[in-house]
């Protein structure tokens, strides 16, 4: 398993954690009637639900760019193309024209 692999499961697990833990604090902030133990819970579950959105929008990206590198990989000869075409548009937009 790569090290990026590795970190990315690490970092869900440890917003799963965090999340849960939220939900204690939250539970037994209700219970209490703490209110300040029941907001940081609310803090903790957030701060878990994002560190698992990340975690997995990071494999999401980073299976569309193992893509795109097999792509290029594949068709040197048309992405070149393609990037001749793009970079050509993009000059015609961006770079102003002489006039006179």
């Amino acid at each position: 398993m790569s090290e990026d692999k590795a970190k990315n499961i690490e970092t869900k697990a440890e917003g799963m954690v965090d999340e849960g833990i939220g939900r204690l604090k939250d539970a037994a902030g209700g219970l209490t009637g703490n209110v300040g133990m029941q907001a940081e819970g609310k803090v903790d579950q957030l701060s878990g639900m994002a560190r698992q959105e990340f975690a997995d929008l990071y494999d999401e990206g980073e299976g569309k760019l193992e893509r795109a590198v097999t792509f290029v990989r594949e068709r040197p000869l048309f992405s070149l193309g393609i990037a001749a075409v793009l970079g050509t548009i993009m000059g015609l937009i961006f770079i102003p024209r002489r006039k006179g």
